[in-house]
């Protein structure tokens, strides 16, 4: 795993916020857990606020999801911000599982070792966050709306939320344009 590159700069945690949240929803953002043996995951839902006096990424983990014991194990995470190009990456680390798969081998990623978490960050990526998760909690499938339990949740397989404080933002200025 290599160091946090020179070229990677702190960055306040809304500079590129409408940017991220597009592309979380045209192509997903990449779900980093783990350092010795990181695990990428994609996730196309999340969220950014300010909770608790604290900015906040809320992702969602399935328990059945080899990322689950690793983000259970390590209690931080990163959330990284694909450019062009990752499409592949995208698509293998949304349907590969970390427990089969070195999704960071298979897909040509460097796992870079970032400044505040265990959890790697994609050096790839234009731009991460680091995050420690401060709270989770798990759907209730009782309280849940029946379209959506229905929709999304036909096997059972309830999310957990993981509530991650960001400790830092990062972006590559030279990969920016990549967005």
């Amino acid at each position: 795993m290599s160091g946090m590159a020179k070229d990677r700069k702190k960055i306040r945690w809304t500079e590129h916020y409408e940017r991220t949240m597009e592309i979380l929803t045209e192509r997903g953002l990449l779900l980093v857990v783990g350092g010795d043996r990181p695990n990428p995951m994609t996730i196309g839902w999340g969220a950014v606020g300010s909770i608790w006096g604290k900015p906040l990424w809320i992702v969602l983990v399935r328990p059945s999801r080899y990322t689950y014991g690793l983000i259970e194990k390590t209690g931080d995470f990163t959330v990284n911000v694909p450019g062009r190009g990752l499409e592949r990456a995208c698509a293998v680390c949304g349907s590969a599982s970390g427990r089969d798969v070195d999704k960071f081998a298979e897909c040509g990623l460097t796992a870079g070792k970032s400044a505040g978490v265990v959890s790697a960050f994609i050096e790839q990526c234009p731009i991460h966050y680091e995050c420690k998760a401060v709270h989770a909690n798990d759907i209730l499938p009782n309280r849940l709306a029946p379209e959506i339990a229905g929709a999304f949740y036909g096997s059972g397989d309830y999310h957990r939320v993981y509530f991650g404080e960001i400790l830092g933002a990062y972006a590559d200025a030279g990969r920016l344009g990549e967005l």
